[in-house]
């Protein structure tokens, strides 16, 4: 069986469990509705993690 993955959908900041919404509105998959609904945090965090890897590759 395999498990449930969660998604938070962009437009609306619902988390849904499987791929309900059209990909261009949907983060995830995540593993757990807490960590989906943490989305846009964890997005956040990334990009700057990204943004911090950029720079020092530049430097």
């Amino acid at each position: 069986m395999n498990a449930a993955e969660y998604w938070y959908n962009l437009e609306t900041g619902v988390v849904e469990e499987g791929m309900v919404s059209p990909g261009y509105d949907r983060a995830g998959p995540f593993a757990s509705r807490d960590e989906a609904a943490r989305a846009p945090e964890i997005i956040k965090e990334r990009s700057r993690a990204w943004a911090a890897e950029d720079a020092a590759e530049d430097d």
